[in-house]
């Protein structure tokens, strides 16, 4: 399967923290499935670790080695992307979140979210 990781699904696996199910932490640590990681979630989680509104166990530095490690996608924004987004309803506020919902339905993947509000869009998301 082809699964893109929301931003909190990476801080809670990069922090193990118990939030996170051992179905999905499974799911992640499973060779035959592909992790997308979208630079959307990598800027997201950026920002709020240097404006202290997010602490996690790693710094940038020792994220981006345990990424490039795990061989998982490095998703970046695409025309089509946009193209995706600029088309979709605004029934969710977040711009990270709804860039991410675009990408997932732009490229056919799965999201892996406990955020709830992804579930308005016919975007596949599991939880």
């Amino acid at each position: 399967m082809r699964y893109l990781i929301d931003t909190h699904v990476l801080i809670w696996y990069l922090n193990g923290d118990k939030a996170l199910p051992q179905k999905y932490a499974g799911l992640m640590r499973n060779p035959q499935n592909k992790l997308y990681l979208s630079i959307v979630s990598i800027w997201e989680l950026t920002i709020k670790m240097s404006s202290k509104k997010l602490e996690c166990d790693k710094n940038i530095q020792e994220i981006e080695e345990y990424i490039l490690s795990k061989d998982y996608e490095i998703m970046n924004v695409s025309f089509a992307h946009l193209k995706t987004l600029f088309d979709l309803p605004k029934l969710h506020g977040d711009p990270f979140d709804r860039l991410l919902i675009a990408q997932a339905l732009t490229e056919d993947l799965t999201i892996i979210s406990a955020d709830k509000e992804f579930q308005a869009y016919s975007v596949n998301v599991i939880w």
